[in-house]
């Protein structure tokens, strides 16, 4: 076959639409800072470009053969391959090789042969004369426009996603000159507490903070001070001034900060979560938007020379005040062993929510009580609880949480106990990965062991298990990695002007497509974006407006939670039809009134309710006339919160309720094997120590093959709880179930395989 026939082939081929599976992840990744790469062509949808002849005509096909595969695979290849090529190529917007191969697989599905019949006398005369590779080019831009016509815009699509200069989206900020000071220190040095008193000095301000818990700590300490200060959150508003006029100062989460009011003192508290994957870009929005006189950072030395470098760019310095801390914290020599040997005062330290569940079972087996804190609690609750453990009345003397005690709770802690150093993360890719704990969060978490307001002038930290220690002292005394880099994150106006060029791509295409061709330098990246095309995708066979859309998938929901996602799925469906989502429709879908928990399933149910009622409460701020009812909504979720908090003041009850209740040997919740003390124990990478080192006892460091196949992604747990009801229908004796159970999983995995 000649280049020359190869050329037409461009031209005269019936283009056929091929089946799209769905975006592609970009090629890219978070971190690239190219300007002038080809776009990632597979994100975009061809169009199904059909030649203007018919196929009744034959005349002149006997000057000609059919197509050799093998020959044009020979020469498309040939073609794409050549640096110039892809260099011109990528000037004009578009990756050579998806095209060349996208005019392949189609002539090679249509087999179809040239109409000689259809040429023009100079297209006779190039395809019967020899021709060079390079040719080919004027022909592959012709095609690759028709079918992909966004091309032609592609300038303006780079030009709305170029995030190079996102200081300059900020206009009100830039008109002013802003002194920016950063109050740098460890856990505990008082360094929010000076920014504070400047924030409660100023005639007007901004109290920002990561978490709601955060925000209302300064909205009550402000107003006992006698500064009337509002609170703004995500599923809240409240207002000082009985008439609903807003107040001089305002405490809110980061997300919620506006970037248009004029203030005198603004305060960005947490300054390191600006490299976060998923919130960074409220950060580096706050940081380079708020219109503030001054603006107090706090945080992480780590992040002193970035803020500095970033503000730089701004054309503002920054002034830094270091703290140290006020009382000392010291790494124990010895680690704890045993829960025999807990002491009032103690905090043990789970990356699991099982975790903490077992152990304060065990607790509650040795006389002692505890108190309970972990993410998915309610605000209300965590603060009952945290109560509960600092009341030197109370007779709870022991606590056993999450590290969402890093921040926005003040706990009387004597001594930090890790129970495990190896925590779930969500990588750069939005992966879940299990990986050792980092410097900068075992430092978070180990400095609220001894805090200065507390009853214990001195702190700390020590491990559960012997084996963990000398890791945990050399996590310690590592030197925090410095701050690089700041997180960015598309618009609605940005996603808007996208939609108008791009008029047929659903919201999660046109994210990937804005994420493919955005161009960041080396100081910024792109936030991950899985959850919020995870709602898009959810959403997409709902008909609602691009804008309306938008605002769905930004939702605060916890994906994780099978109820939470049904229910948004409702709400978008309501939503979609124009009918009001009323109070009483909303006690319908969560069968309100709801009783107390019985057992850990229901505890867990309540708390997803809770996530559901917030998720109305953040709707209801962003479309009013459509969630009507909020403080009908607000009540009801002021109620569920003392059941919950009733559910977790008994929770060694329900889990002895939901363990009498389960399969022997089992796991309380998922009616699974109980996989010991810490499914994301550094000892499943070290090898488990001997039972007798540890307060757990030694039947729970197996992992059953079930649950172990759970986590591997070789089963699913719907799956394996079907099989768990047959062998306990069958097979009533534990020794002969557990044989039974592995033999049919390992044929499952067999036939899955095959």
């Amino acid at each position: 076959m000649s280049v020359n026939r190869c050329m037409l082939l461009f031209s005269r081929v019936q283009h056929r639409i091929y089946p799209w599976s769905g975006p592609v992840t970009s090629r890219r990744g978070v971190y690239s800072n190219s300007s002038s790469r080809a776009p990632d062509t597979s994100l975009f949808v061809p169009l199904n470009v059909k030649s203007d002849v018919g196929g009744d005509w034959a005349v002149g096909a006997e000057l000609t053969q059919p197509l050799d595969r093998s020959e044009l695979l020979k020469i498309l290849n040939k073609f794409y391959k050549r640096n110039e090529m892809q260099k011109i190529a990528a000037d004009q917007g578009l990756d050579v090789q998806h095209s060349a191969y996208d005019v392949m697989n189609q002539v090679i599905e249509s087999n179809c042969e040239l109409e000689l019949n259809t040429l023009s006398t100079d297209e006779c005369v190039c395809l019967c004369s020899p021709g060079h590779i390079d040719d080919l080019y004027p022909y592959f831009m012709r095609h690759a426009k028709q079918i992909f016509p966004m091309l032609d815009c592609m300038e303006d699509l780079r030009k709305i996603s170029d995030l190079r200069v996102p200081a300059n989206w900020y206009p009100e900020a830039r008109a002013i000159h802003r002194k920016v000071i950063f109050h740098a220190g460890p856990t505990n040095s008082g360094k929010t507490h000076h920014a504070i008193q400047r924030y409660l000095a100023a005639k007007s301000g901004v109290y920002c903070g990561p978490l709601k818990l955060l925000a209302h700590e300064i909205f009550e300490k402000s107003n006992t001070a006698g500064v009337p200060c509002d609170l703004v959150t995500g599923e809240e508003r409240t207002f000082v001034d009985a008439e609903g006029r807003q107040a001089e100062h305002v405490a809110c989460t980061i997300e919620m900060c506006s970037v248009t009011t004029p203030y005198e003192v603004a305060v960005i508290d947490e300054i390191q979560m600006i490299r976060d994957f998923s919130r960074g870009w409220a950060w580096t929005r706050a940081l380079l938007g708020l219109c503030a006189e001054e603006i107090h950072v706090c945080g992480e030395p780590a992040a002193i020379n970035f803020v500095t470098e970033l503000m730089y760019t701004t054309g503002e310095e920054v002034e830094v005040r270091n703290y140290k801390r006020l009382t000392p914290c010291s790494i124990l020599d010895r680690a704890v062993e045993s829960l025999d040997n807990l002491r009032p005062g103690d905090c043990i330290v789970c990356f699991s929510k099982n975790d903490i569940y077992s152990i304060s079972r065990q607790i509650e087996i040795r006389g002692l009580e505890c108190a309970v804190i972990y993410g998915s609690l309610p605000p209300g609750t965590k603060l009952s609880q945290a109560k509960k453990f600092n009341d030197p009345e109370d007779p709870c003397k022991i606590l056993v949480a999450t590290d969402a005690i890093g921040m926005g709770l003040n706990l009387s802690i004597k001594r930090i106990i890790f129970n495990s150093l190896v925590k779930p993360n969500i990588n750069e890719k939005g992966e879940k990965e299990l990986d050792t704990i980092s410097t900068s969060q075992a430092l978070q978490i180990a400095g609220r062991a001894g805090r200065f307001s507390s009853i214990f002038k001195e702190g700390e930290v020590t491990t559960m298990h012997r084996d963990d220690l000398p890791i945990l002292k050399e996590i310690l005394s590592r030197t925090v990695h410095a701050i690089e880099i700041a997180g960015l994150h598309p618009t609605s106006e940005q996603i808007e002007m996208f939609a108008y060029h791009l008029p047929d791509a659903t919201l999660s295409n046109l994210i990937d497509i804005f994420v493919s061709l955005s161009q960041v330098d080396g100081m910024y990246f792109v936030c991950n974006i899985d959850d919020f095309k995870f709602l898009a995708d959810m959403i997409q066979h709902i008909p609602l407006n691009l804008r309306s859309r938008y605002v769905f998938c930004t939702a605060p929901i916890n994906k994780k939670q099978p109820f939470v996602c049904t229910s948004f799925l409702k709400f978008a469906r309501q939503f979609s039809r124009d009918e009001p989502l009323t109070f009483d429709w909303v006690c319908r879908l969560v069968s309100w009134p709801l009783v107390p928990p019985k057992n850990i399933k229901d505890l867990v149910h309540l708390e997803a309710v809770h996530d559901v009622l917030d998720l109305y409460l953040w709707l209801s701020y962003r479309f009013m006339d459509m969630f009507p009812d909020a403080n009908r909504v607000r009540e009801i979720q002021q109620e569920l919160d003392s059941i919950i908090q009733l559910g977790v003041r008994n929770i060694t009850r329900l889990i002895r309720a939901t363990e009498t209740s389960a399969t022997p040997g089992t796991d309380p919740l998922s009616n699974q094997r109980r996989p010991g003390p810490s499914p994301v124990s550094p000892r499943k990478v070290r090898g488990a120590p001997k039972a007798q080192d540890s307060g757990v006892e030694a039947g729970q460091l197996d992992k059953s093959l079930g649950s172990r196949l759970v986590q591997e992604g070789l089963l699913t747990p719907d799956l394996l709880r079907q099989l768990q009801k047959e062998w306990s229908k069958e097979h009533r004796q534990e020794e002969v179930g557990v044989k039974l159970v592995a033999e049919t999983l390992n044929n499952k995995i067999k036939g899955k395989k095959k």
